[in-house]
């Protein structure tokens, strides 16, 4: 069992499903010294967004091994720190998506309609219908800047209001925003034509105050701007001086620059809708979140890719539900090859035959990374860093697809070139589990987790050898889990035999010196 620190409050669900398997520590409300105290021997650590997850924390954690956020956001956990140590950052991207479309929508109707306002004054004992007069939404168009999950989904809801629906949005297709009825325009144009806007992008140095003075003096005096994404993404001052000033009519603000936000300049402003950061505050948002993130830190924690990790290679889960079956097999063939080779490492080539060749396969070239690196690196090789650690060793990486070959409906074959030769590993996967079908052109049959060790013997192929092997073995109390012969050009013979321990040197030497035997080399596949 692994320790995972629990450092923010998550839903008691996510926690008693991480006890099944884990040992949960809950400790909330630390600052980052006694955090780094606190990760000495963790595998794993979940947040929301109050705890930061700095680098000196990650570099206090030698065992970590994830790092998940109960969210979406991700900007409270130094990305660049994880992935230097191979951490794998995750999320729950799908925990709130309807409590923030849902939220963004009431932001909208609560600002047209200024429903706070009314609430307020009929408390205090005013009857003010004329004072607070409000727009339709019905037949005004709204601007929606960032076309993700939840922004399309506030375009649906608005659809159906019978609002005009313009987006913007650099990394969506004008087929895909057409399909939800949605225009692509710049964000100029989005802001000069919206009656509202909404925003729905992500945060990071591209966006960072991507709505400032210049922007809201470019939308219309009679418009509002809604915020349940980053607080980070407006100029706060900005907008409070364009809502006094009449610049725009006002706004509806969920989220801020620096929370908690009280005394920031917006929640005092008339004109301004001010929650604090409720688009996820659902009991419904806050089971899944948390749910969903321990379903990835365990996925992580038992060597099983993830759904949704931040800082590994992107699949969608349809492809990961093809070639993720062939990570270990691509891991373990990678391993295998830089074993048998030796010598300096210059490059590692890659072929992938079958039908996974169709599909992204950064994952698998990372998994064959970490084969061979994994052994001799001074740092933690893993799927995330596995790019950035082959560079750093000069490792070069050359990847090349095909048609199946029979009987393989997929292959991996990895071939690790050294400054002494090279040797190349096939590998597949079965019902049974990762198998090794190949050495260097001999046909072989391993099952990895049969047996901890493999004796590969490159020798004549002639009776007698496998007896006068299986004898010498027998002599050192070597039990032999399983033995496969496979024959070669020019008379050769590859046997392969399952072992329990390795050989010594001696015993290693007095098996080399055997008639007719090329080569003895010992696979670990601990």
């Amino acid at each position: 069992m692994a320790t995972v620190l629990v450092a923010d409050q998550i839903a008691e669900q996510g926690i008693e499903r991480l006890r099944e398997r884990h040992d949960a520590v809950v400790r909330t409300g630390l600052s980052e010294d006694e955090l780094i105290e606190a990760v000495a021997d963790v595998s794993g650590i979940i947040v929301r967004s109050q705890t930061q997850v700095t680098e000196r924390i990650i570099e206090a954690a030698p065992q970590l091994e994830v790092i998940g956020r109960a969210g979406v956001g991700v900007d409270n956990i130094d990305l660049d720190a994880a992935t230097a140590r191979g951490v794998v950052v995750v999320n729950a991207p799908l925990s709130n998506t309807m409590s923030a479309i849902e939220h963004a929508f009431a932001m909208l109707l609560a600002v047209a309609r200024n429903v706070p306002q009314g609430h307020a004054s009929l408390r205090e004992g005013r009857w003010e219908r004329s004072r607070l007069q409000g727009v339709e939404l019905a037949g005004h168009t709204l601007g929606v800047v960032g076309l993700g999950r939840i922004g399309s989904g506030v375009a649906a809801r608005a659809r159906a209001f019978e609002m005009r629906v313009i987006a913007h949005d650099p990394f969506v297709s004008s087929e895909r925003a057409a399909s939800i009825g949605v225009e692509l325009v710049s964000l100029d144009e989005l802001l000069e034509r919206s009656d509202f806007v909404t925003l729905h992008t992500a945060l990071h140095e591209g966006t960072r105050g991507l709505i400032g003075g210049e922007q809201l003096a470019r939308m219309k005096p009679g418009a509002y701007l809604v915020n349940t994404a980053r607080g980070a993404l407006v100029d706060e001052q900005a907008l409070h001086e364009a809502v006094e000033g009449g610049v725009i009519a006002g706004a509806a603000i969920d989220v801020f620059s620096e929370e908690p936000a009280i005394g920031n300049v917006l929640t005092a402003t008339d004109g301004v809708v001010v929650t604090p950061h409720l688009a996820a505050s659902t009991a419904e948002a806050q089971d899944r979140a948390a749910v969903e993130v321990v379903d990835e830190v365990l996925a992580v924690l038992a060597g099983r890719p993830a759904r949704f990790a931040v800082n590994a290679p992107l699949v969608d889960p349809e492809t990961m539900a093809i070639i993720g079956p062939y990570l270990d097999a691509a891991e373990v063939a990678a391993s295998v090859a830089s074993q048998l080779q030796g010598g300096q490492l210059a490059q590692l080539r890659i072929d992938y035959l079958g039908e996974i060749a169709n599909h992204e396969l950064g994952p698998l070239r990372a998994a064959a990374i970490v084969g061979v690196l994994e052994p001799v690196s001074h740092g933690k090789v893993t799927i995330v860093n596995a790019d950035q650690e082959a560079r750093q060793h000069g490792l070069g990486i050359v990847e090349d697809r095909g048609a199946a070959r029979e009987p393989y409906a997929n292959l991996v074959v990895v071939r690790v070139i050294s400054d002494s030769g090279s040797t190349s590993v096939a590998a597949t996967h079965t019902q049974a589990g990762v198998r090794i079908v190949g050495i260097d052109g001999f046909e072989v049959e391993i099952a990895p987790s049969a047996t901890p060790y493999v004796l590969a013997v490159e020798n004549v192929d002639r009776p007698g050898i496998v007896g006068r092997v299986g004898s010498l073995l027998g002599d050192w109390s070597i039990n032999i889990n399983f033995m496969s012969v496979a024959s070669g050009e020019e008379g050769r013979a590859l046997m392969v035999l399952g072992i329990d321990r390795p050989l010594d040197v001696s015993e290693r030497a007095a098996l080399e010196t055997l008639d007719a035997i090329f080569g003895v080399r010992l696979i670990n596949l601990t």
